[in-house]
């Protein structure tokens, strides 16, 4: 038991480093997607219905529903790299009706806004959990130890999607009163 309880605080943040490097990596792979102008045209009519009335917590509640799957054992692993992936593609779709966005970085969205980087840090703490736990599982490690660290997680997730998704909307509506997004975004 002991062992265990090392394990889970000391490789805890080595885990949580290596999977916020996977996730920007799947991120990055999935912004230099080739994307058609027929695809991102419905891509951007989808998010434009989206986003229509979406508040701070719209954008909470979307960021939650992602990232609560990311805890379940082994499964919240490729479902974190599927959305890293499709965020990255939603980037890519966005460049493509948007050329002059082609020059920014699709990493800088995610490690120089701060709504990025508070999502970055809650999508690798869930996934880089989901880890922990099958990995846990597969040894058949006692889990008990697990159940507050996890709960704790959960909880930081949860407060970073929720101050992350009212200042991503109040960066949205500066951008919007500035001129710098269109009105319907």
């Amino acid at each position: 038991m002991i062992k265990n309880k090392g394990y889970v605080n000391k490789n805890r943040i080595i885990v949580f480093f290596i999977f916020v490097g996977i996730f920007a990596a799947a991120y990055q792979i999935g912004s230099f997607s080739s994307v058609s102008e027929e695809e991102a045209a419905a891509f951007m009519k989808e998010f434009e219905e989206l986003v229509l009335d979406i508040d701070g917590f719209g954008i909470f509640t979307h960021n939650t529903t992602i990232a609560l799957p990311m805890f379940i054992p082994g499964f919240g692993v490729a479902w974190g790299l599927f959305s890293a992936w499709s965020t990255g593609y939603a980037f890519a779709s966005i460049v493509t009706t948007a050329p002059m966005l082609a020059n920014i970085p699709p990493l800088s969205i995610l490690f120089l806004s701060p709504f990025g980087l508070m999502e970055l840090t809650a999508y690798s703490l869930g996934i880089s959990r989901s880890f922990i736990l099958i990995r846990a599982i597969s040894k058949k490690i006692e889990l008990r130890p697990f159940i507050k660290p996890t709960i704790f997680e959960i909880g930081i997730v949860i407060a970073l999607l929720l101050v992350g998704g009212y200042l991503e909307f109040y960066m949205i509506e500066l951008a919007q009163d500035e001129g710098l997004l269109m009105p319907e975004l």
